[in-house]
């Protein structure tokens, strides 16, 4: 019989090669499942059929308990994580005909209805214009381009960081993206994300086939773009382009926690408020389930407000 962490192993090749989950899913589960599976251990534990709800329980009463480094609470949402990978973990064994915990005895803790940070349409025009305080002109256009993009196309910053300029003909206002779980999409570009695409674009003399390159910021543009003619620029990396957003949220004087999601979020509510119906935003965001396209109720329930005042007379 395999042990434990052999079956372990062989549900994380499954995730890789069978479901095509990305490297970060990857590493996730196996940090939570060798968590679980440590704790089990030390429970006597050593094989699927002695995994017990009884187990699973003080399992959960253990994260329940935890601190992190800072001595902050276990949050819920990453309790339900590793609930999550047992029970992707459970359904992979039960399809091996492995006897072991039913995955469907096993229920997320109760959450609290997500909140969504986004900003106001003047929020965004300030965001955009502090690009224009940028000492290099052609990182000030990158940096530009970068949030008109993020803005109309309501990308993931990981999808972001991945484009490259083949895949993007800017005499089309449309291309493709490759998302969660290799889904492919549809976004679309407004007419100011492709002007500051072009113009970024036009400037740029490098090598790189990435769509957003790191510019040394202390050389002049014409001195930088003749040296990048001779080499490949890197290319942006998420963390990059969120250290690029928060610099600029805090030139434009917004004091809200904006990160790259934010503009996702903004996207999405932006396009809900002028109307879109739910389902077209889901396909646009690359989401597989309805479920996770309904935490922008917030813009429901205002237009759910403007509907009541308008038609429920005396």
């Amino acid at each position: 019989m395999k042990s434990l962490n052999e079956l372990k192993k062989e549900f994380l090749e499954h995730l890789e090669i069978e479901k095509n989950r990305s490297q970060l899913t990857l590493r996730n589960y196996d940090h939570y499942l060798s968590r679980f599976l440590e704790f089990a251990q030390k429970n006597g534990v050593k094989s699927p059929e002695k995994i017990s709800l009884d187990l699973v329980r003080k399992f959960r009463l253990m994260l329940n308990r935890m601190t992190d480094e800072h001595g902050n609470d276990l949050k819920l949402i990453t309790q339900n994580y590793h609930v999550i990978a047992l029970r992707s973990f459970l359904k992979y064994l039960a399809k091996q005909d492995i006897k072991t915990l039913a995955a469907e005895k096993l229920e997320l803790a109760k959450t609290q209805s997500r909140q969504v940070q986004f900003l106001e349409n003047d929020e965004i025009e300030r965001l955009v214009e502090s690009t224009k305080k940028e000492k290099n002109d052609l990182v000030g256009l990158r940096d530009q381009a970068i949030l008109e993009t993020l803005f109309s196309t309501g990308l993931r910053v990981s999808e972001l960081a991945n484009l490259v300029k083949s895949k993007i003909n800017l005499n089309k206002d449309e291309f493709s993206v490759k998302g969660k779980g290799g889904k492919v999409r549809m976004v679309f570009l407004t007419d100011d994300a492709r002007d500051s695409l072009k113009k970024y674009l036009e400037t740029r003399k490098d090598k790189s086939p990435s769509l957003f390159v790191a510019h040394k910021q202390k050389k002049s543009v014409k001195k930088e773009i003749e040296e990048m003619d001779e080499k490949v620029a890197r290319g942006l990396t998420p963390r990059s382009i969120q250290r690029i957003i928060k610099k600029y949220a805090l030139k434009a004087g917004i004091t809200k926690d904006i990160t790259p999601h934010t503009l996702r979020h903004s996207f999405a509510t932006n396009l809900l408020t002028n109307g879109a119906d739910l389902r077209a935003v889901q396909e646009m965001l690359g989401h597989s389930s309805i479920t996770t396209t309904q935490i922008y109720t917030h813009v429901t329930n205002r237009q759910l407000r403007d509907v009541h005042k308008k038609f429920h007379k005396k």
